[in-house]
């Protein structure tokens, strides 16, 4: 900043000083502005958050002792920090068109403050200094964004060069449980652009026929509805860690079905990178529960039965024989029947008159069925346990509520 007439200082030196018990209050409308109008700060994660904040105040502060004359290093600092905030933004991911908006916020701040100062003062001259205060507030602020935006475009190109081998092994560190680790993580958060201290969410996809990718560039697909991901592989199949945000894990459900070409399992929400090995093993069992070749994105936390049965083949074989027994043996035509009926009775929560409904039969004739069950397979229909073990047998054969005629 070019040095002021002596008079300009001289007034600076007295409107300048106040400010500075109101920048807790100047960053907190700052930020209250970014969040509001700037998307990409809204969906960031506390850390994030905590750190914008931290990061503003400085500046403002910074700007406003340059105003009082105290930088003596001819703003050489304020730049480092720009570049900087540059820097850091481009990891993040945070757009370089909202990193200027938000310093030139900041200028636009600091200078409102200061007129606001010279307005409770009322002095004769205070235009003439405010006038002169505003060019140079404002030249300084482009020297400052040109600064942030070279730092951010290089950090931007040194992301781009990061291999896939490089990327991979980062993926599998976190997947492997090395979520634990700060300074893993931190590393980590930068090489992968992607914030790790909030919520995120996993993806798997298994493998096509040909053991071919079933998600059609997901990362890039997602980055441009804001949210971003890191994608590659594991024992075989797609492996995404999302970024959520402040967002609904419905949406990103939402859109990876618009790309899915295949089975797609998602893990629940996790909070850090310390869960997304857990994150991860749910999002494989959950795609695990789908029959290969369907086209859909489901939620551990919508097939948590599935799951269970997934889990566990030996006692789900168990579970069957002992649950539907000789039933399964019968002649096609009479087991069909018997399954039908008893997939509708178990629906209608024990009622066998809707079970008739559905049915389109008599409920004599239902109730004649559901007898002929109880002979073969040895169990009550009236058994809270029977029922709860034949609707986890049929889940497991795959029968399902017969269609309306």
């Amino acid at each position: 900043m070019q040095p002021f007439r002596p008079e300009v200082s001289a007034r600076l030196a007295e409107l300048a000083p106040p400010l500075l018990d109101q920048l807790d209050e100047m960053t907190s409308r700052m930020i209250s502005i970014l969040e509001r109008s700037e998307g990409a700060y809204a969906d960031q994660g506390p850390v994030v958050l905590a750190e914008l904040f931290e990061s503003t105040r400085a500046n403002l502060e910074r700007g406003v002792r340059t105003l009082m004359g105290d930088a003596d290093d001819g703003g050489r600092a304020a730049l480092t920090a720009a570049r900087e905030v540059g820097r850091r933004r481009a990891v993040q991911g945070v757009p370089l068109e909202t990193v200027l908006r938000a310093y030139r916020l900041g200028g636009q701040v600091t200078w409102e403050a200061l007129r606001a100062a010279a307005r409770g003062a009322e002095a004769p001259g205070d235009s003439d200094v405010l006038l002169e205060v505003a060019g140079s507030v404002w030249h300084v602020n482009d020297v400052q964004c040109a600064a942030l935006a070279e730092a951010y475009r290089n950090e931007e190109r040194r992301l781009a060069g990061i291999d896939d081998q490089a990327r991979q092994q980062v993926l599998d560190g976190l997947l492997g449980g090395r979520g634990g680790d700060p300074v893993f993580v931190r590393t980590a958060s930068e090489l992968l652009a992607l914030p790790l201290d909030g919520r995120l969410v996993c993806a798997v996809a298994p493998p096509d026929d040909h053991g071919g990718p079933t998600l059609a560039d997901p990362g890039p697909r997602l980055l441009k509805r804001g949210v971003r991901s890191v994608w590659g592989w594991r024992s075989g199949a797609q492996v995404g860690i999302v970024a959520l945000g402040s967002r609904r894990v419905t949406d990103v459900l939402a859109w990876l079905g618009e790309l899915a070409e295949g089975p797609v399992g998602v893990s629940a929400v996790v909070e850090g990178a310390a869960s997304v090995g857990t994150a991860w093993r749910l999002a494989d069992t959950a795609a695990r529960t789908l029959p290969g070749g369907q086209c859909r994105v489901v939620s551990i936390d919508d097939r948590l039965p599935e799951a269970l049965l997934s889990s566990s083949p030996e006692i789900t074989r168990r579970l069957v024989e002992q649950s539907l027994g000789r039933l399964l043996e019968l002649p096609a035509d009479e087991r069909d029947v018997l399954l039908d009926t008893l997939t509708a009775f178990l629906a209608a929560d024990g009622s066998p008159t809707r079970a008739a409904e559905e049915l389109y039969c008599h409920r004599n004739t239902v109730m004649h069925r559901l007898r002929r069950i109880e002979q073969v397979t040895g169990r009550s229909v009236a058994d809270p346990r029977s029922r709860l073990l034949w609707q986890l047998a049929l889940l497991e054969a795959g029968h399902r509520r017969p269609a309306p005629a």
